[in-house]
């Protein structure tokens, strides 16, 4: 599939990769996004930003992808080779 189905896939919930990825497990997913409170952020110097009178912040939906050695890439881009690639595949 293109990129566009590829991307369809991923809101549906499916897991997608490219059939020319050399990396054995590497796929894609969604993220939908959530909201948390200020004392749930990690990164002291974001932490440090965040006005006190702040209750929530929003984290918005993107895409992960989980690399061949078992780590998260959070806010994985596509190349433009992958963006025009008709390799891609729905992961069982």
């Amino acid at each position: 599939m293109n990129f566009g189905e590829a991307i369809k896939a991923l809101k549906s919930g499916n897991r997608v990769a490219r059939k020319g990825w050399n990396g054995k497990g590497m796929f894609v997913y969604f993220e939908s996004g959530t909201l948390i409170t200020p004392d749930k952020i990690r990164n002291l110097t974001l932490a440090k930003s965040i006005p006190d009178s702040q209750k929530y912040i929003n984290i918005n939906p993107h895409i992960d992808m989980k690399s061949v050695d078992g780590s998260i890439v959070v806010g994985w881009l596509a190349s433009q080779t992958d963006m025009l690639a008709d390799d891609w595949v729905v992961v069982e």
